[in-house]
């Protein structure tokens, strides 16, 4: 063997080995390495309590995974008073049980749901290279649903007392702040009825009764599955102040220090995971997209996008 040779495959096992040490992390470590972001956004009025939000979103859940169940329930440390859980809560067909165990400690705090597409359909292997097609449109499918949908929305409402956000729109005083509230289903599937949203948007402030007559700040929360610009353009539309949504996994595996690869949907990969700006016109709010807490069982991989929850404190506006 000549040393070009030589040199050259020195190099390719090199690279190798490399790959395989990387790959080895993120399905063994990274996926499993469960962060919290911690938030702070100044936009309540100046006499406001602050009011500390638990953001979570895709946790993909499978009735094994303890590790992830068990940093989901620490989190109950940070006394929520609102959680905002924007969906793919399953991520198996026995998946609500390991919900039930993960938000358990959530009883009874303020929350609101909206969900996923994987809360209506098992898990399936889908090609990686897939996620690098265009995502402007939404995706539809000819499978039926196949999981306990029901179940885990009797679980939600039911035991924990959450409100379903599903293209509904509610109102709700945390903690002396009025919020509305509004949602979708699946933009990734077609199920956002963005065509309803300004006639329930008009009717709930319309016939909205607060505790008080006296004329207070009213802070519009807004909560979708995935990110698609024409809800976000919506969301704004009808005033949200803040957005909440998932779905990205933040691209899920990454290059360090760069933005995310995929976003499987039509936003701007830098605004695939953080804290951001959503512009539509003059009209702006704050957007925060979460990379999940979990993945397809299919795909068990993570690389530079560690899965998280967010901790968010609304503080009053500085004078």
């Amino acid at each position: 063997m000549s040393r070009s040779a030589g040199a050259i495959g020195g190099t390719l096992g090199a690279v190798a080995a490399a790959g395989a040490a990387t790959l080895a992390w993120g399905v063994a470590v990274e996926r499993n390495r469960f962060t919290v972001r911690h938030e702070t956004l100044p936009v309540l009025e100046p006499d406001a309590r602050p009011i500390t939000i638990l953001h979570l979103s895709d946790l993909h859940m499978a009735p094994w995974q303890r590790a992830k169940q068990d940093f989901v329930r620490s989190l109950a440390v940070y006394e929520p008073d609102l959680v905002i859980d924007t969906g793919d809560n399953l991520g198996h067909a026995d998946g609500i049980d390991g919900i039930r165990r993960a938000l358990e400690p959530f009883a009874g705090a303020a929350g609101l749901f909206v969900h996923g597409s994987n809360d209506y359909f098992g898990p399936e292997f889908k090609n990686p290279f897939g996620y690098f097609a265009p995502r402007d449109k939404a995706r539809r499918t000819k499978r039926s649903p196949d999981l306990d949908t029901a179940a885990l929305n009797a679980y939600l409402v039911d035991e924990l007392g959450w409100f379903d956000l599903n293209n509904a729109v509610r109102a709700v005083e945390v903690k002396g702040t009025r919020l509305e509230l509004f949602g979708t289903g699946d933009a990734h599937k077609g199920w956002d009825r963005l065509g309803e949203l300004p006639g329930a948007v008009e009717e709930l402030r319309e016939n909205v009764e607060w505790s008080t007559d006296e004329r207070r700040q009213v802070l519009t929360i807004a909560a979708t599955h995935a990110p698609y610009r024409r809800v976000l353009d919506a969301f704004v539309s009808q005033g949200a102040d803040l957005i909440f949504a998932g779905h990205t996994h933040g691209g899920q595996v990454r290059i360090p220090g760069r933005p995310a690869l995929v976003t499987n949907c039509d936003i701007p990969p830098a605004q695939a995971q953080g804290l951001s700006v959503w512009r539509t016109g003059a009209q702006s709010a704050f957007l925060e997209v979460s990379a999940g807490l979990g993945t397809s069982i299919y795909a068990p991989v993570r690389f530079a996008c560690p899965p998280e929850a967010i901790v968010m404190t609304l503080t009053p506006v500085s004078l």
